[in-house]
Protein backbone atom coordinates (compact mmCIF):
# COMPACT_ATOMS: atom_id res chain seq x y z
CA UNK A 1 0.00 0.00 0.00
CA UNK A 2 1.38 3.61 -0.94
CA UNK A 3 0.27 6.46 1.63
CA UNK A 4 -0.43 10.01 -0.14
CA UNK A 5 -0.26 12.83 2.58
CA UNK A 6 -1.55 15.92 2.36
CA UNK A 7 -0.01 18.45 3.82
CA UNK A 8 -1.77 21.31 5.93
CA UNK A 9 0.58 24.05 6.17
CA UNK A 10 -2.03 25.91 9.09
CA UNK A 11 0.19 27.13 11.88
CA UNK A 12 -1.27 26.26 15.16
CA UNK A 13 -1.50 28.89 17.72
CA UNK A 14 0.28 29.31 20.40
CA UNK A 15 2.83 27.01 19.18
CA UNK A 16 3.63 28.62 15.57
CA UNK A 17 4.02 24.92 13.94
CA UNK A 18 2.07 22.94 11.78
CA UNK A 19 -0.33 20.16 13.59
CA UNK A 20 2.20 17.06 11.76
CA UNK A 21 5.60 18.65 14.05
CA UNK A 22 3.53 18.95 17.09
CA UNK A 23 3.77 15.95 19.50
CA UNK A 24 0.84 13.55 20.70
CA UNK A 25 1.34 10.88 22.84
CA UNK A 26 4.92 11.55 22.96
CA UNK A 27 5.74 11.57 19.08
CA UNK A 28 5.71 14.45 16.17
CA UNK A 29 2.47 13.59 14.90
CA UNK A 30 3.72 12.51 11.27
CA UNK A 31 6.02 10.01 12.74
CA UNK A 32 2.87 8.41 15.13
CA UNK A 33 1.38 8.60 11.68
CA UNK A 34 4.04 6.31 9.95
CA UNK A 35 4.57 4.06 12.69
CA UNK A 36 0.67 3.16 12.99
CA UNK A 37 1.18 2.72 8.59
CA UNK A 38 4.03 1.09 8.35
CA UNK A 39 2.70 -1.95 8.52
CA UNK A 40 0.66 -1.40 5.74
CA UNK A 41 3.76 -0.37 3.53
CA UNK A 42 6.58 2.15 3.82
CA UNK A 43 6.41 4.33 0.31
CA UNK A 44 5.20 7.73 1.05
CA UNK A 45 4.18 10.41 -1.45
CA UNK A 46 3.40 14.46 -0.10
CA UNK A 47 1.11 16.54 -2.03
CA UNK A 48 -0.58 20.09 -1.64
CA UNK A 49 -3.43 19.41 -3.18
CA UNK A 50 -6.10 16.09 -3.20
CA UNK A 51 -6.22 17.15 -7.05
CA UNK A 52 -2.52 16.05 -7.33
CA UNK A 53 -3.68 12.29 -6.79
CA UNK A 54 -5.04 12.01 -10.21
CA UNK A 55 -1.67 12.12 -11.59
CA UNK A 56 -0.12 9.69 -9.62
CA UNK A 57 0.24 6.58 -10.76
CA UNK A 58 -2.15 4.04 -9.47
CA UNK A 59 -0.20 0.68 -9.71
CA UNK A 60 -1.07 0.09 -5.80
CA UNK A 61 -3.60 0.46 -3.48
CA UNK A 62 -3.54 4.01 -1.58
CA UNK A 63 -4.12 5.58 1.32
CA UNK A 64 -4.39 9.00 1.49
CA UNK A 65 -4.66 11.22 4.51
CA UNK A 66 -4.43 15.09 5.60
CA UNK A 67 -1.33 14.88 8.01
CA UNK A 68 -3.22 17.23 10.65
CA UNK A 69 -5.65 14.10 11.41
CA UNK A 70 -4.91 12.10 14.83
CA UNK A 71 -5.75 8.67 14.75
CA UNK A 72 -5.21 5.41 16.77
CA UNK A 73 -4.81 1.69 15.59
CA UNK A 74 -8.10 0.59 16.09
CA UNK A 75 -9.87 3.44 14.09
CA UNK A 76 -6.81 2.68 10.90
CA UNK A 77 -6.96 -0.76 11.14
CA UNK A 78 -10.98 -0.81 11.03
CA UNK A 79 -11.16 1.81 8.37
CA UNK A 80 -8.76 -0.04 5.71
CA UNK A 81 -9.97 -3.83 6.49
CA UNK A 82 -13.42 -2.16 5.96
CA UNK A 83 -12.28 -0.71 2.64
CA UNK A 84 -10.61 -3.72 1.74
CA UNK A 85 -13.66 -5.79 2.09
CA UNK A 86 -15.85 -3.27 -0.35
CA UNK A 87 -13.25 -3.17 -3.21
CA UNK A 88 -13.98 -0.13 -3.71
CA UNK A 89 -13.01 3.91 -3.47
CA UNK A 90 -13.69 4.91 0.11
CA UNK A 91 -13.64 8.11 2.14
CA UNK A 92 -14.05 7.87 6.34
CA UNK A 93 -17.34 9.13 7.40
CA UNK A 94 -18.85 9.29 10.83
CA UNK A 95 -23.17 8.94 11.86
CA UNK A 96 -24.30 12.81 12.28
CA UNK A 97 -27.79 13.50 14.49
CA UNK A 98 -30.57 13.78 11.93
CA UNK A 99 -33.93 13.79 13.53
CA UNK A 100 -36.18 13.39 11.17
CA UNK A 101 -35.40 10.03 10.43
CA UNK A 102 -34.15 9.60 14.10
CA UNK A 103 -30.46 9.00 13.35
CA UNK A 104 -28.30 9.06 16.41
CA UNK A 105 -24.88 10.43 15.88
CA UNK A 106 -21.60 9.22 16.69
CA UNK A 107 -21.07 10.98 20.19
CA UNK A 108 -17.40 11.43 20.41
CA UNK A 109 -17.49 13.32 16.82
CA UNK A 110 -19.92 15.43 17.82
CA UNK A 111 -19.33 16.57 21.28
CA UNK A 112 -15.76 16.78 20.93
CA UNK A 113 -13.74 16.17 17.12
CA UNK A 114 -16.17 18.70 15.49
CA UNK A 115 -15.28 21.88 18.17
CA UNK A 116 -13.71 24.20 16.05
CA UNK A 117 -12.84 22.32 12.82
CA UNK A 118 -13.24 22.37 9.38
CA UNK A 119 -11.72 19.32 8.47
CA UNK A 120 -14.02 17.50 10.00
CA UNK A 121 -16.91 18.38 7.82
CA UNK A 122 -20.80 17.57 7.68
CA UNK A 123 -22.22 16.43 4.25
CA UNK A 124 -26.05 15.13 4.47
CA UNK A 125 -26.35 13.11 7.30
CA UNK A 126 -22.51 12.03 7.69
CA UNK A 127 -19.04 13.88 8.82
CA UNK A 128 -16.65 13.14 6.53
CA UNK A 129 -12.55 14.13 6.55
CA UNK A 130 -10.11 13.68 4.39
CA UNK A 131 -8.73 10.09 4.56
CA UNK A 132 -9.20 7.92 1.82
CA UNK A 133 -8.95 4.29 0.35
CA UNK A 134 -8.51 3.77 -3.12
CA UNK A 135 -8.21 0.23 -4.74
CA UNK A 136 -5.16 -0.66 -6.91
CA UNK A 137 -5.96 0.77 -10.54
CA UNK A 138 -8.58 3.60 -9.39
CA UNK A 139 -7.27 7.47 -8.56
CA UNK A 140 -10.55 9.05 -8.89
CA UNK A 141 -11.29 10.38 -5.43
CA UNK A 142 -14.67 11.71 -6.59
CA UNK A 143 -16.18 7.88 -6.90
CA UNK A 144 -15.29 7.55 -2.84
CA UNK A 145 -18.08 6.70 -1.21
CA UNK A 146 -18.27 7.19 2.66
CA UNK A 147 -17.48 4.17 4.80
CA UNK A 148 -19.43 4.72 7.96
CA UNK A 149 -16.68 3.99 11.00
CA UNK A 150 -18.52 3.59 14.75
CA UNK A 151 -15.78 4.95 17.45
CA UNK A 152 -17.17 2.79 20.37
CA UNK A 153 -17.59 5.91 21.99
CA UNK A 154 -17.90 5.34 26.23
CA UNK A 155 -19.12 7.65 28.64
CA UNK A 156 -16.57 8.45 31.47
CA UNK A 157 -15.26 11.13 33.75
CA UNK A 158 -16.88 11.78 37.04
CA UNK A 159 -20.10 12.08 38.52
CA UNK A 160 -21.62 13.72 41.46
CA UNK A 161 -20.22 16.50 41.96
CA UNK A 162 -21.26 19.88 42.72
CA UNK A 163 -24.03 20.50 40.30
CA UNK A 164 -22.81 24.38 39.52
CA UNK A 165 -19.09 22.73 37.99
CA UNK A 166 -21.54 20.39 35.54
CA UNK A 167 -24.78 19.67 33.73
CA UNK A 168 -26.39 17.51 37.12
CA UNK A 169 -23.51 17.13 38.79
CA UNK A 170 -21.79 14.49 36.11
CA UNK A 171 -18.92 16.00 34.58
CA UNK A 172 -18.06 13.30 31.48
CA UNK A 173 -16.83 13.16 28.16
CA UNK A 174 -17.25 10.74 25.05
CA UNK A 175 -13.81 8.50 25.11
CA UNK A 176 -14.02 6.67 22.24
CA UNK A 177 -11.75 3.47 21.34
CA UNK A 178 -11.35 4.49 17.94
CA UNK A 179 -10.08 7.80 18.02
CA UNK A 180 -10.19 10.46 15.44
CA UNK A 181 -9.93 14.17 15.45
CA UNK A 182 -8.18 16.85 13.08
CA UNK A 183 -5.82 18.39 14.68
CA UNK A 184 -6.51 22.49 14.27
CA UNK A 185 -6.33 24.11 17.14
CA UNK A 186 -4.29 23.78 20.58
CA UNK A 187 -7.91 21.98 22.18
CA UNK A 188 -7.37 19.05 19.42
CA UNK A 189 -3.73 18.44 20.76
CA UNK A 190 -5.29 18.43 24.42
CA UNK A 191 -8.03 15.78 22.76
CA UNK A 192 -5.82 13.57 20.86
CA UNK A 193 -3.90 13.39 23.70
CA UNK A 194 -5.60 13.16 26.64
CA UNK A 195 -9.53 12.47 25.86
CA UNK A 196 -8.36 10.43 22.90
CA UNK A 197 -5.00 9.12 23.92
CA UNK A 198 -4.52 8.03 27.52
CA UNK A 199 -8.10 8.21 28.24
CA UNK A 200 -9.22 5.83 25.83
CA UNK A 201 -6.75 3.07 26.83
CA UNK A 202 -8.93 3.39 29.80
CA UNK A 203 -12.23 3.39 28.07
CA UNK A 204 -10.57 0.47 26.53
CA UNK A 205 -9.40 -1.43 29.58
CA UNK A 206 -12.65 -0.75 30.96
CA UNK A 207 -14.72 -2.47 27.88
CA UNK A 208 -12.45 -5.54 28.46
CA UNK A 209 -13.22 -5.59 32.53
CA UNK A 210 -16.47 -5.45 31.98
CA UNK A 211 -16.77 -8.68 29.59
CA UNK A 212 -17.03 -12.22 31.06
CA UNK A 213 -18.24 -11.22 34.57
CA UNK A 214 -19.50 -14.83 36.34
CA UNK A 215 -22.27 -13.45 37.59
CA UNK A 216 -24.16 -13.07 34.23
CA UNK A 217 -22.38 -16.16 32.55
CA UNK A 218 -25.69 -17.75 31.11
CA UNK A 219 -25.63 -14.72 29.33
CA UNK A 220 -22.10 -14.78 27.91
CA UNK A 221 -21.33 -14.01 24.08
CA UNK A 222 -18.92 -15.50 21.91
CA UNK A 223 -16.75 -12.08 22.61
CA UNK A 224 -17.35 -12.84 26.38
CA UNK A 225 -16.12 -16.53 25.87
CA UNK A 226 -12.91 -15.59 24.17
CA UNK A 227 -11.80 -12.87 26.68
CA UNK A 228 -12.20 -15.26 29.83
CA UNK A 229 -9.05 -16.78 29.56
CA UNK A 230 -7.54 -13.95 29.73
CA UNK A 231 -8.95 -12.33 32.23
CA UNK A 232 -8.42 -15.48 34.65
CA UNK A 233 -4.22 -15.35 33.63
CA UNK A 234 -4.16 -11.61 34.41
CA UNK A 235 -6.11 -12.20 37.46
CA UNK A 236 -3.77 -14.75 38.85
CA UNK A 237 -0.63 -12.92 37.35
CA UNK A 238 -1.62 -9.59 39.69
CA UNK A 239 -2.31 -11.48 42.62
CA UNK A 240 1.25 -13.44 42.55
CA UNK A 241 3.02 -10.01 42.16
CA UNK A 242 1.08 -8.60 45.06
CA UNK A 243 2.26 -11.41 46.78
CA UNK A 244 5.80 -12.40 46.01
CA UNK A 245 8.24 -10.90 48.17
CA UNK A 246 10.44 -10.59 45.18
CA UNK A 247 8.22 -8.33 43.60
CA UNK A 248 8.80 -4.39 43.30
CA UNK A 249 6.85 -3.17 46.45
CA UNK A 250 4.83 -0.42 44.86
CA UNK A 251 3.16 -3.16 42.69
CA UNK A 252 0.80 -3.99 45.56
CA UNK A 253 -2.40 -3.67 43.46
CA UNK A 254 -3.84 -4.98 40.91
CA UNK A 255 -3.87 -1.72 38.76
CA UNK A 256 -0.36 -1.88 39.24
CA UNK A 257 0.14 -5.39 37.68
CA UNK A 258 2.97 -5.78 34.83
CA UNK A 259 0.01 -6.20 32.86
CA UNK A 260 -1.15 -2.12 33.42
CA UNK A 261 1.83 -0.19 34.04
CA UNK A 262 5.03 -1.27 31.70
CA UNK A 263 7.86 -0.04 32.94
CA UNK A 264 11.06 0.65 30.32
CA UNK A 265 14.37 0.18 31.49
CA UNK A 266 17.09 1.63 33.96
CA UNK A 267 14.30 3.17 35.94
CA UNK A 268 14.23 3.98 39.46
CA UNK A 269 10.86 4.07 41.29
CA UNK A 270 10.42 5.05 44.83
CA UNK A 271 8.39 2.07 47.06
CA UNK A 272 6.30 4.49 48.46
CA UNK A 273 5.35 5.57 44.70
CA UNK A 274 1.81 4.46 43.73
CA UNK A 275 0.92 4.00 39.71
CA UNK A 276 -1.95 2.61 38.17
CA UNK A 277 -2.50 1.95 35.15
CA UNK A 278 -3.03 1.83 32.07
CA UNK A 279 0.27 3.81 32.17
CA UNK A 280 3.57 3.60 30.04
CA UNK A 281 6.38 4.89 31.94
CA UNK A 282 9.71 5.12 29.42
CA UNK A 283 13.55 4.39 29.77
CA UNK A 284 16.07 6.15 32.57
CA UNK A 285 12.86 7.45 34.23
CA UNK A 286 13.40 8.37 38.10
CA UNK A 287 10.10 8.29 40.33
CA UNK A 288 10.64 10.12 43.74
CA UNK A 289 8.69 9.17 47.22
CA UNK A 290 4.94 9.66 47.71
CA UNK A 291 4.37 10.55 43.38
CA UNK A 292 1.29 9.40 41.96
CA UNK A 293 0.52 8.37 38.63
CA UNK A 294 -2.62 7.18 37.14
CA UNK A 295 -3.15 6.61 34.21
CA UNK A 296 -0.77 8.27 32.28
CA UNK A 297 2.31 8.30 29.49
CA UNK A 298 5.63 8.97 30.64
CA UNK A 299 8.07 9.43 28.27
CA UNK A 300 12.00 9.02 28.31
CA UNK A 301 14.56 10.33 31.03
CA UNK A 302 11.73 12.19 33.00
CA UNK A 303 12.58 13.14 36.61
CA UNK A 304 9.03 13.13 38.77
CA UNK A 305 10.22 14.21 42.69
CA UNK A 306 8.85 13.56 45.23
CA UNK A 307 4.94 14.48 46.36
CA UNK A 308 3.96 14.84 42.57
CA UNK A 309 0.64 14.02 41.18
CA UNK A 310 0.03 13.28 37.77
CA UNK A 311 -3.45 11.74 36.31
CA UNK A 312 -4.73 11.09 32.73
CA UNK A 313 -1.60 13.32 31.49
CA UNK A 314 1.36 12.41 29.05
CA UNK A 315 5.08 13.93 30.20
CA UNK A 316 7.28 14.03 26.99
CA UNK A 317 11.17 13.07 26.82
CA UNK A 318 13.43 15.22 29.25
CA UNK A 319 10.58 16.40 31.29
CA UNK A 320 11.54 17.28 34.80
CA UNK A 321 9.04 17.80 37.77
CA UNK A 322 10.33 18.65 40.77
CA UNK A 323 8.25 18.19 44.32
CA UNK A 324 4.65 18.48 44.54
CA UNK A 325 3.68 19.21 41.06
CA UNK A 326 0.63 18.67 39.83
CA UNK A 327 -0.73 17.70 36.30
CA UNK A 328 -4.33 16.33 36.18
CA UNK A 329 -5.53 15.98 32.17
CA UNK A 330 -2.16 18.02 30.87
CA UNK A 331 0.44 17.41 27.70
CA UNK A 332 4.02 18.27 28.56
CA UNK A 333 6.17 18.37 25.23
CA UNK A 334 9.89 17.81 25.51
CA UNK A 335 12.16 19.42 27.44
CA UNK A 336 10.03 20.87 29.69
CA UNK A 337 9.66 21.62 33.12
CA UNK A 338 6.68 22.22 36.01
CA UNK A 339 8.20 24.05 39.34
CA UNK A 340 7.09 22.67 42.91
CA UNK A 341 3.59 23.42 43.58
CA UNK A 342 2.19 24.51 40.25
CA UNK A 343 -0.87 23.03 39.03
CA UNK A 344 -1.54 22.60 35.71
CA UNK A 345 -5.81 21.11 34.67
CA UNK A 346 -6.37 20.35 31.19
CA UNK A 347 -3.12 22.11 29.71
CA UNK A 348 -1.09 21.77 26.67
CA UNK A 349 2.79 23.18 27.27
CA UNK A 350 5.16 23.05 24.44
CA UNK A 351 8.54 22.17 24.17
CA UNK A 352 11.73 23.83 25.81
CA UNK A 353 9.35 25.54 28.46
CA UNK A 354 9.61 26.33 31.63
CA UNK A 355 6.77 27.16 34.27
CA UNK A 356 7.97 28.80 37.74
CA UNK A 357 6.66 27.59 41.01
CA UNK A 358 3.03 28.37 42.39
CA UNK A 359 1.27 29.22 39.46
CA UNK A 360 -1.96 28.13 39.15
CA UNK A 361 -3.80 27.13 36.02
CA UNK A 362 -7.71 27.53 36.56
CA UNK A 363 -10.06 25.93 34.42
CA UNK A 364 -13.29 26.56 35.53
CA UNK A 365 -15.29 29.84 34.91
CA UNK A 366 -16.76 30.99 38.33
CA UNK A 367 -19.82 33.42 36.86
CA UNK A 368 -21.03 30.29 35.34
CA UNK A 369 -20.18 31.53 31.60
CA UNK A 370 -19.18 29.33 28.87
CA UNK A 371 -15.23 28.91 28.47
CA UNK A 372 -13.91 30.38 25.29
CA UNK A 373 -10.85 30.26 23.29
CA UNK A 374 -9.28 32.38 20.66
CA UNK A 375 -9.63 30.42 17.48
CA UNK A 376 -8.55 31.86 13.83
CA UNK A 377 -8.16 35.13 15.28
CA UNK A 378 -11.81 35.27 17.61
CA UNK A 379 -13.44 33.67 20.76
CA UNK A 380 -15.27 30.97 20.32
CA UNK A 381 -17.48 29.21 23.19
CA UNK A 382 -16.04 25.55 23.59
CA UNK A 383 -18.47 22.59 24.88
CA UNK A 384 -16.19 22.41 27.60
CA UNK A 385 -17.21 23.14 31.32
CA UNK A 386 -13.63 23.00 32.53
CA UNK A 387 -10.50 23.86 30.74
CA UNK A 388 -7.07 25.03 31.18
CA UNK A 389 -5.22 27.23 28.88
CA UNK A 390 -1.93 26.58 26.35
CA UNK A 391 1.58 27.88 26.71
CA UNK A 392 3.89 27.80 23.89
CA UNK A 393 7.29 26.46 22.92
CA UNK A 394 10.39 28.28 24.11
CA UNK A 395 8.31 29.86 27.19
CA UNK A 396 9.49 31.11 30.34
CA UNK A 397 6.51 31.77 32.99
CA UNK A 398 7.61 33.34 36.02
CA UNK A 399 6.21 32.12 39.81
CA UNK A 400 3.00 33.48 41.27
CA UNK A 401 0.83 33.79 38.14
CA UNK A 402 -3.27 32.98 37.89
CA UNK A 403 -4.09 32.14 34.40
CA UNK A 404 -7.81 32.19 33.59
CA UNK A 405 -9.54 29.26 31.59
CA UNK A 406 -9.22 29.18 27.58
CA UNK A 407 -5.82 31.45 27.27
CA UNK A 408 -2.62 31.27 25.92
CA UNK A 409 0.72 32.17 26.14
CA UNK A 410 2.83 32.45 22.49
CA UNK A 411 5.90 30.91 21.80
CA UNK A 412 9.38 32.44 22.68
CA UNK A 413 7.41 34.46 25.44
CA UNK A 414 9.51 35.67 28.93
CA UNK A 415 6.89 36.68 31.95
CA UNK A 416 8.31 37.68 35.05
CA UNK A 417 5.89 38.74 37.83
CA UNK A 418 5.76 42.29 38.13
CA UNK A 419 3.03 43.33 40.53
CA UNK A 420 4.09 46.14 44.31
CA UNK A 421 1.17 44.61 46.10
CA UNK A 422 2.79 41.18 46.28
CA UNK A 423 6.28 41.48 44.99
CA UNK A 424 9.39 41.98 47.44
CA UNK A 425 11.98 43.82 44.91
CA UNK A 426 14.47 45.34 48.07
CA UNK A 427 16.06 44.11 51.39
CA UNK A 428 13.17 44.85 53.88
CA UNK A 429 14.34 47.18 56.56
CA UNK A 430 13.18 45.32 60.15
CA UNK A 431 13.82 46.88 63.65
CA UNK A 432 16.33 46.43 66.69
CA UNK A 433 16.85 43.25 67.57
CA UNK A 434 17.12 44.02 71.88
CA UNK A 435 13.84 45.96 71.52
CA UNK A 436 11.67 43.71 73.77
CA UNK A 437 8.01 44.61 74.92
CA UNK A 438 8.27 44.28 78.76
CA UNK A 439 5.02 43.36 78.95
CA UNK A 440 4.62 40.62 76.85
CA UNK A 441 8.30 39.08 76.54
CA UNK A 442 7.86 39.57 72.93
CA UNK A 443 10.67 41.70 70.26
CA UNK A 444 8.82 44.76 69.31
CA UNK A 445 8.93 44.74 64.83
CA UNK A 446 7.65 46.80 62.55
CA UNK A 447 4.60 45.90 60.56
CA UNK A 448 4.40 46.20 57.08
CA UNK A 449 1.05 46.28 54.47
CA UNK A 450 2.76 45.78 52.05
CA UNK A 451 4.14 47.90 50.21
CA UNK A 452 3.47 50.23 53.52
CA UNK A 453 4.79 50.64 56.90
CA UNK A 454 1.51 50.15 59.03
CA UNK A 455 3.22 50.13 62.91
CA UNK A 456 7.39 51.19 63.60
CA UNK A 457 8.25 50.69 67.39
CA UNK A 458 11.07 52.91 66.12
CA UNK A 459 8.47 56.28 65.35
CA UNK A 460 6.13 56.10 67.51
CA UNK A 461 5.19 59.64 66.68
CA UNK A 462 3.84 58.07 63.51
CA UNK A 463 2.24 55.04 64.40
CA UNK A 464 -1.22 53.94 65.21
CA UNK A 465 -3.36 55.02 62.44
CA UNK A 466 -6.85 55.50 63.28
CA UNK A 467 -9.32 53.36 61.28
CA UNK A 468 -9.73 54.27 58.05
CA UNK A 469 -6.44 55.74 57.70
CA UNK A 470 -3.96 54.76 55.15
CA UNK A 471 -0.26 53.12 56.49
CA UNK A 472 2.73 55.01 55.94
CA UNK A 473 4.51 55.38 52.67
CA UNK A 474 7.70 53.21 53.14
CA UNK A 475 9.78 55.65 51.75
CA UNK A 476 8.74 58.35 54.35
CA UNK A 477 9.86 56.71 57.44
CA UNK A 478 13.98 55.67 58.08
CA UNK A 479 15.28 57.58 56.22
CA UNK A 480 17.61 59.58 59.16
CA UNK A 481 17.37 56.16 61.17
CA UNK A 482 20.61 55.03 63.34
CA UNK A 483 21.89 51.22 62.94
CA UNK A 484 20.02 50.60 66.43
CA UNK A 485 16.93 51.63 65.32
CA UNK A 486 17.07 49.21 62.34
CA UNK A 487 18.94 51.14 59.97
CA UNK A 488 21.07 48.56 57.62
CA UNK A 489 23.99 47.74 58.72
CA UNK A 490 26.75 49.45 56.41
CA UNK A 491 28.06 45.61 55.54
CA UNK A 492 25.03 45.33 53.60
CA UNK A 493 26.00 45.33 50.07
CA UNK A 494 24.91 47.55 47.01
CA UNK A 495 23.37 44.47 45.50
CA UNK A 496 21.21 43.12 48.58
CA UNK A 497 20.19 47.24 49.26
CA UNK A 498 18.04 46.63 45.54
Amino acid sequence: MERIILRDPTLIPPFAEPARELRILNKPLWLLQRDLLKVYGKKATEIDHLAEVADIPAHDERLIYRDNLFFNAELINTFIQEARARGTPAQIAFKATNPATGQKGDPSIERHATQLSRHIRREGDYYVADLYYLPAGSNDLSQAQPLVIDTLSHEMGYYRIPSYMAHKGDLTYQIPIRAFVSIESWLHVLMANVLMGVFSWAAALDVRMSKARLHNILRWTAEDWRLFPGKIAFALKAFWEKINPLEEQWRNHFLASRALVKVGKRCSIDPTAIIHGPTVIGDDVYIGPGVVIANSYIGNNVNIMQGSQIMLSVVSDRCFLPFNAGLFMTTLMENSMVAQNSTLQLCVVGRNTFIGANNVFTDFNLQGEPIKVIHEGVPVEVNMPVLGSAVGHNVKLGSGFVIYPGRMIESNAVIIFDNEQNLIRKTVAGHDLNDIDEATGEPRRIIYHWPNVYYDPARPDVNSPSEGDSPVRMSSLRSNQSAGNGRLPDHISASQRL
